[in-house]
């Protein structure tokens, strides 16, 4: 049997298990048992299964909700940043973080148990377009957008996320709606997910690709079903700021 010390976090709503390991790998993991303590009815219920591991340097490991594994999440990070802070009774602000897609900063601002955080998420890059969308994107994991129509029911949103999320091998999919300049709001689904509240990849994929379009201007607040994110682009480089808020300590115990 084992026991495995978790903590449940969220950033506007995207909601995160987090383990942290301060004496090297924690390679009891895999795809089976993150699916399992991620599932919402037969485990505790998360968008995701972080491993923080402390050494001369922070690494982190993100498992999707469906046992895959993910290159980067903008909500993740703060959240594994605050974490990390919490389990170590940390009082910096910034943390460098090593994750597959290369080092990324984290800004955090903490009271208690919530806090506010950005990130800089590095290089936003373009893909090929594909038909009906109107742009691919690369946050560090693959994006597609589309703008949204009102008219479609979440099935049909569903039916064409899967259709271009086949097309790119998988992808996370936005439906984005322009409310001015500076406002956009999405809906997304997430590559090993589904449904979420949240996608900070997915809120800096909108913005670069609106802003190309001229959709929108460099400083935007993008709202999310969960709660608002904001991005700001600086070139093709884009920050994630957002919050961050503890739920509760948990034990998993599993054969």
């Amino acid at each position: 049997m084992a026991l495995r010390s978790l903590q449940k976090w969220h950033g506007a709503g995207n909601d995160f298990l987090v383990e942290v390991s301060e004496h090297g790998l924690a390679p009891w993991w895999d795809a089976e048992r993150a699916k399992a303590v991620c599932d919402r009815t037969t485990g505790v219920g998360a968008d995701g299964l972080l491993l923080a591991t402390i050494g001369s340097e922070v690494h982190m490991v993100l498992y999707n909700a469906d046992g895959s594994q993910a290159e980067m999440s903008g909500n993740g990070i703060r959240c594994l940043a605050a974490a990390i802070r919490r389990t170590t009774d940390g009082t910096w602000d910034t943390l460098d973080i090593e994750t597959v897609t290369g080092t990324r900063t984290v800004t955090l601002k903490m009271a208690d148990t919530s806090g506010y955080g950005s990130v800089a998420m590095g290089a936003v890059t373009f893909g090929e377009i594909l038909s009906g969308t109107l742009g691919v994107a690369y946050v560090g994991n693959p994006h597609v957008v589309v703008r949204d129509d009102p008219k479609w029911t979440d099935a049909m949103r569903e039916e064409l996320a899967e259709d271009l999320s086949s097309q790119m091998d998988g992808a996370n999919v936005e439906f984005l709606t322009v409310e001015s300049d500076d406002h956009l709001s999405i809906a997304v689904i997430e590559r090993g997910v589904g449904w979420t509240q949240a996608c900070g990849t997915g809120s800096c994929a909108v913005v670069a690709v609106a802003h190309r379009e001229g959709m929108c201007g460099i400083d935007v607040t993008v709202d999310n079903p969960g709660g608002a994110l904001h991005v700001t682009l600086d070139g093709d480089e884009a920050t994630l700021s957002g919050p961050v808020q503890f739920v509760a300590n948990v034990e998993w115990l599993e054969a």
